[in-house]
């Protein structure tokens, strides 16, 4: 059954309770177990600056280890769940995600020149935001100069073919790497991971999902425009092609902070906005909240399952492409079954 309009605000309470639970759950697990009256009573403390609570190890474990990566987790989540919606609203195809343009193959390739550069971890960061900017800059570049009946379908059509090109691109950098001390890092980073994240890299991370982030939440009763076609959006007064492209930069923007945060974390942009458009139905406006809500759940509820499912920590990418495969098809069962 849809949400409608008057029960949405009930769905977003509902969800932020739960979200709230899986974040006490989030710091009180993990190979450092931690009771969760203490866990976030260390935390209150050091948000009030109040007197210390709980013991140094746990303090520490707090504040400096599970902290900044359940923010990054919250925010990724957040980011591309945001940027899922927008894409799919912008180009019309639910099967389109933040990746379709070629952010995350530019990302990736900007991170491994940074590896093979040797740079630190804030420079290769820096590598990967700026190259999956330059990928989303190129396809735009083409598909600008591309005369076609179809332009929206000619810049996806673009972005594949781009993505390609990246993708080659990183084949040869880990072909050339250092087997030794350059490989391993390069593909741990091309799974995702939320082990290295520090307070700094939030610091630098952070404004940039809400710079990507913060057009499309204003922007969001506009945006359904995007979903007519293109003579119905003019004749409605609305510039579809620069109202899509500034859809295409802001999501972009969030999308390329958060991989150069933590790395390639597949289908969290493609199937959290589906989850959201069969509960609220199909209007951007009400999808955009639910869909930044469950991305950030679905997000941390992965993170926490990494870190506390194995003795060693499993990558991000392979648990959501585990679930989000079944839950996908699932998903389209559903909407199948209520269109027929």
């Amino acid at each position: 059954m849809l949400i409608t309009r008057s029960r949405l605000p009930i769905a977003l309470a509902t969800g932020l309770a739960v979200l709230a639970l899986l974040v006490a759950a989030s710091f009180a697990l993990g190979a450092f177990p931690l009771a969760p009256r203490e866990a976030l009573s260390v935390l209150w403390s050091a948000l009030t600056g109040a007197q210390d609570a709980g013991s140094d190890s746990a303090r520490a474990v707090v504040l400096e280890l599970r902290a900044p990566r359940i923010a990054a987790a919250l925010a990724v989540g957040m980011a591309l769940g945001i940027a899922g919606a927008a894409f799919q609203t912008a180009f019309r195809n639910p099967l389109v995600s933040p990746d379709i343009l070629g952010v995350s193959s530019g990302c990736a390739l900007g991170a491994m020149a940074g590896f093979l550069l040797g740079l630190p971890a804030v420079g290769i960061q820096a590598a990967a935001f700026a190259g999956g900017l330059a990928a989303v800059t190129l396809v735009l570049a083409i598909g600008a100069r591309i005369r076609a009946a179809d332009p929206v379908l000619t810049l996806v059509l673009t972005g594949v073919v781009v993505g390609s090109l990246f993708s080659a691109g990183i084949a040869f950098a880990k072909t050339i790497a250092d087997p030794y001390n350059q490989l391993a890092p390069m593909t741990f980073w091309l799974l995702g991971s939320f082990s290295g994240v520090l307070g700094r890299d939030l610091v630098l991370a952070l404004p940039l999902m809400l710079l990507g982030s913060l057009p499309l939440v204003l922007l969001r009763w506009r945006v359904n425009v995007l979903a007519l076609p293109e003579d119905e959006a003019r004749a409605l007064g609305v510039d579809s092609g620069r109202l899509r492209l500034l859809v295409v930069v802001a999501a972009t923007l969030a999308t390329s902070a958060a991989v150069a945060l933590v790395g390639v974390i597949g289908w969290v942009g493609l199937v959290v906005p589906h989850a959201a458009r069969l509960l609220t139905g199909p209007a951007f406006a009400r999808v955009l909240p639910l869909a930044a809500l469950l991305g950030a759940a679905f997000m941390l509820l992965v993170d926490t399952v990494c870190r506390t499912l194995a003795a060693a920590e499993v990558p991000p990418g392979v648990v959501t492409a585990l679930v989000g495969t079944p839950a996908f098809i699932a998903l389209l069962a559903i909407a199948g079954r209520r269109t027929a």
